[in-house]
């Protein structure tokens, strides 16, 4: 499994953002005032010169507009999957016969 990884709400990382921008801390100040990692304050700072505000909106886990991300499947009704199901035991069948 992954290592779980803590978010931060928008405030917050604007916080570390004015905190390095408007009160002219380092990134390693702001961090150890903080509590967190420098180059997560640097990564901060480069969205937010970049996208404003929304550079710093949580991403992960969202899909990225109409028809991104993982596909949403029906479940296959009964006699199709059998009729799926029978046609892959002939395929295999003549796969097996040569």
């Amino acid at each position: 499994m992954g290592k779980i990884r803590k978010t931060y709400d928008v405030k917050f990382k604007k916080k570390a953002v004015d905190l390095y921008l408007k009160e002219g801390m380092g990134y390693k100040t702001v961090a150890k005032e903080l509590g967190i990692d420098h180059s997560m304050v640097r990564r901060w700072v480069k969205r937010y010169e970049k996208e404003g505000i929304q550079g710093l909106e949580e991403k992960r886990g969202k899909a990225k507009g109409p028809g991104k991300g993982r596909p949403r499947t029906r479940p296959e009704d009964p006699e199709t999957k059998i009729k799926r199901l029978e046609a892959e035991v002939e395929m295999l069948k003549k796969l097996l016969q040569r």
